[in-house]
């Protein structure tokens, strides 16, 4: 078992900052690698209060402020153009980029990309859903509307 420190959100693992412990070949092929986390050492106390201070500066403020932008993205429907073909697929897929752009076109907020997730890949015109973690305790679900673009 290796022991990490989270520096990005991983689902099913952690938040930023938080020290965890996974199997040696999850650590060395995957979260190393992609940058999800660093190894763990007796002087990383220091960088895991950096990560702890930067991810608080990103959350939102207060809960009832994080409630409220919940509600002003369950409420709107989000649309997000994309290239398609004649038949409604898609010429690849909608990326968590292209959702937190579109949130922010619509005048809603900004929402950070690494905080979206997309349940299965979207790869065709129609409407779909996406969610996005504003905080540890609050999760919100985007309606997304994709339309072919012109």
């Amino acid at each position: 078992m290796s022991k990490l420190i989270l520096t990005h959100e991983v689902t099913g693992l952690g938040a930023p900052g938080d020290v965890v412990e996974v199997k040696n070949g999850y650590a060395r092929n995957y979260l190393i690698p992609q940058g999800h986390a660093v190894a763990w050492s007796r002087g990383a106390e220091k960088q895991i209060d950096q990560i702890k201070a930067a991810r608080a500066a990103r959350e939102h403020a207060t809960f009832e402020e994080a409630q409220a932008f919940k509600t002003a993205l369950e409420a709107a429907k989000v649309k997000v153009s994309a290239k398609a073909g004649k038949e409604g697929r898609l010429f690849g897929s909608v990326t968590t980029s292209d959702i937190a752009a579109a949130v922010e076109a619509a005048g809603i907020g900004s929402v950070d990309k690494r905080k979206i997730e997309i349940g299965t890949a979207i790869k065709s015109i129609g409407d779909h859903e996406a969610t996005v973690r504003l905080r540890e305790d609050l999760v919100a679900v985007i309606a997304l509307q994709v339309v072919a673009a012109k």
